[in-house]
Formats: structure tokens, C-alpha cells, sequence
């Protein structure tokens, strides 16, 4: 029977592991991951986490007894330093050299570094580690002011625990609006609105330059005084171990639609890897839970000779306040916007259309706008972009007839 290896214990690793017993692997499995903590969920770190509404037990994706009764060996603390493809073995930091005969990746990513005067200071925030959400939910607090540089969703879901902590928030963005990089201008100013709202200050079109004792300092010279920073100006695949054994990488590991590396006997899933994703027609490097999810699923189904899930539509979410963001599907093939809804409710969505197709959606408080969305744009279903505009047409009326 095949001995797998699986480096890294987060959401995806700690999936394919559990997900190879399920399809019937007896053989061994080594998951190794270089956190103590066994394999954990990341989004709430960011959220409940932070307002001290979970704890350890509340995010482990498993007991530590599952792994024992399922007879996956976990190995915590542990960093891969080399993996011999010749010899099929990977190499540890504590000397440790380990066979195996499937080998799966699932290292993550990492957040990506600014250049800047400072950007070194030991107490510069980053949050993707539950060390990291530590050590901001020790920082926050009555009182104190917390900077986040990089209006993306990580950084305002933790701008949003803040204020719910005590703590003041100011969130600058080099771009001219925050989310900009990922949603719609509509979306970006319903959640700009609303953290205005609830006493975040939002700044944007604004360069950070550099980072002082108790401030930030921008390109215009101001100062932004603050206790804490947090840099959430997005993240890179950990792929550099991958790309020193002579796999193919192209911002991230690139693999085919079973998480399968130019390497047969190697897979690799989640936030690390580039991979197709069929209902776009392209490939795309994806930061999700659900994408992590999928490729495990590919992946345990490949080694096992189990048939292939089908594919699956991208989704995302993000929980900020009691505004429940859900998005279906990429936006990058889209033509134009239909919204659907008033954008200055507290439920709206926004269709991106490719022609009479939904190719992406994005709804706040509106799931079954969200729902509908997602099955359509599985199913390549055209669309009445008239009925889909008006809210008094149930969404399952909004397909041609």
C-alpha cells in the first residue's frame, strides 16, 4: 500500500488527509505541518477569533483524536526544508528524512511585504496564523487605535472586530477605493459606507512610505498615529520548495483539474497552487476554503481511483458586522453590472453578465441571490437581464425562457 506524505496541516492538507481515509486509502499518511496547532479553520481568526467568541476547540477542523482513531499520523511544529524527487523522500528541519510514494503540498501562501523604511519592525501585524490573530487580539482593545494598510477583506473584517473590541480603526488604501482589487465599485462603496458608519476611517488613494515608532507615514507627509499596525496588502504561494525540486511554478505550483503536478507523484492543493477552473474556461490562482476544499477532493479521488468530483463554481465570504458578503464565480470575463436591489440597503446583489450570462456574483445579505447565482453560472444559464434587475421576480424566473 502507498505511503502519502502531506506537508502543511491547514485547511486543505488536513481535508485531503481525512478525505483519503474516507475514500478507502489503508495505507500510511504523514501530515506534517510546520503551526503546533493541528489543522484549524483560518477565517475565523479575523473575526470571531478577535472578539474572543471562539477558541481553539471552536476552530479545529477535527478533535486531535480523529487522527489517532483514523490512524493519519500529525506531526505539529515541523518545517520541510527539501523534497528529493529521485529518492521520493522530504527532508524536515529537525533532520528528519521521510519516504513516500505519493507526496501532497499544501503549504499556503504567505503574506506579501512592503519595501519600506521600517516594513521590518518586529511589531508590524501580519494576520494568516493563529500566532499572528494572537498577538493583534492582545493589542486591541479600548482606547488603542489599530492601522490597517490595505483595504482588502482581511483587513476589514479586523477593522470591524476592532471597533467591536473598542479599539479605533483607520484602514488606508493606495488605491482609489478599498476592495478594488477584488469587487465591484458598488460593493466597495457599500462597505466603505458602512465602516464610516460604525467609526472606521477609511483612506484612499493614499502611499504609505514608510513605518515609525507609534505611526505610519504617508507619501503626503501626514502621520497616522497609531498603537498598532496591521499589513494586509495580500499574499504569495508558498511555492519556492516546490520550485526547488523542479516543479513547475507560474505564480504558484501549477497543476491539472486532479491537483496533480508536473511531478505524477505529486500533488498540490489550495492558496499555493494555479490550477484550471473549468466554468471560467482559465486558470487562476485561488485563495479560498472552498477552493482548498475542491482540490483535496480532486486529489484524494485521483490517488484513491475514485471518478472526479465534478467541478465546482469559485465562491467566497466575508462577515463584517452583520453584513454577510457572498460571491459566486470570477468577474474577469464580464462585460457590464446588473444590479439587483438598492446598493444602499442592508440586502443587495450585483450580477457581473458575459453577454446573457452570470460569470460572477456579489451579494450582501441576499442568499438566495447569492444561490441562484452560483447555480447559473454552473450551468451556463441565459439570462432575462430585465427580470434579473427587478426584485419583485423571484431569481428562479430570471432564466430565458
Amino acid at each position: 500500500m502507498s505511503r502519502i506524505v502531506i506537508i502543511g496541516a491547514g485547511h486543505a492538507g488536513g481535508a485531503a488527509a481525512a478525505l483519503l481515509r474516507q475514500y478507502g486509502h489503508a495505507g500510511p499518511i504523514l501530515l506534517a505541518g510546520a503551526e503546533t496547532a493541528p489543522p484549524y479553520q483560518r477565517p475565523p481568526l479575523s473575526k470571531a477569533w478577535l472578539k474572543g467568541e471562539a477558541d481553539l476547540e471552536d476552530l479545529l477542523l477535527r478533535p486531535e483524536s480523529f487522527y489517532v482513531e483514523k490512524d493519519i499520523a500529525l506531526r505539529t511544529g515541523v518545517m520541510a526544508t527539501a523534497i528529493d524527487r529521485d529518492a521520493k523522500t522530504v527532508t524536515f528541519a529537525d533532520g528528519t528524512v521521510e519516504p513516500y510514494d505519493v507526496l501532497i503540498l499544501a503549504l499556503g501562501s504567505t503574506a506579501r511585504r512592503l519595501a519600506l523604511p521600517g516594513a521590518d519592525r518586529p511589531d508590524l501585524l501580519e494576520l494568516r496564523t493563529l500566532e499572528d490573530a494572537e498577538r493583534l487580539k492582545a493589542a486591541l482593545g479600548p482606547g488603542r487605535r489599530l492601522a490597517v494598510v490595505g483595504g482588502g477583506y482581511v483587513g476589514l473584517e479586523a477593522a470591524a472586530s476592532a471597533r467591536a473590541l473598542g479599539a479605533e480603526a483607520v484602514v488606508i488604501e493606495r488605491m482609489d477605493r478599498v476592495l478594488a482589487r477584488v469587487a465591484s465599485a458598488t460593493l466597495s462603496d457599500h462597505f466603505t459606507a458602512r465602516h464610516r458608519a460604525e467609526g472606521v476611517e477609511i483612506l484612499t488613494g493614499v502611499e504609505v512610505t514608510g513605518f515609525e515608532d507609534a505611526g505610519v507615514r504617508l507619501a503626503d507627509g501626514r502621520r497616522i498615529e497609531t498603537d498598532v499596525v496591521l499589513v494586509g496588502v495580500g499574499a504569495l504561494a508558498n511555492a519556492a520548495l516546490a520550485a526547488e525540486a523542479g516543479l513547475v511554478c507560474a505564480d504558484g505550483v501549477v497543476v491539472d483539474e486532479a491537483a496533480r503536478t508536473s511531478d505524477p507523484s505529486i500533488y498540490a492543493l489550495g492558496d499555493m497552487t494555479r490550477r484550471p477552473v473549468p466554468v471560467h474556461d482559465s486558470v487562476f490562482r485561488l485563495e479560498s476554503v472552498p477552493n482548498a476544499l475542491e482540490q483535496a477532493k480532486q486529489a484524494a479521488a485521483a490517488i484513491t481511483g475514485r471518478p472526479a468530483p465534478a467541478p465546482e463554481v469559485p465562491w467566497f465570504w466575508s462577515d463584517q458586522y452583520d453584513l454577510k458578503l457572498q460571491i459566486a464565480g470570477l468577474p474577469f470575463a464580464a462585460d457590464r453590472q446588473i444590479v439587483r436591489g438598492d446598493p444602499s440597503a442592508p440586502g443587495f446583489a450585483v450580477f457581473h453578465m458575459a453577454g446573457d450570462r452570470i460569470v460572477c456574483v456579489e451579494a450582501v445579505n441576499a442568499s438566495a441571490e447569492f444561490m441562484a447565482g452560483k447555480l447559473f453560472i454552473a450551468r451556463r444559464t441565459p439570462i432575462d437581464v430585465v427580470r434579473l434587475a427587478e426584485t419583485a421576480q423571484p431569481m428562479k424566473s430570471v432564466a430565458q425562457d
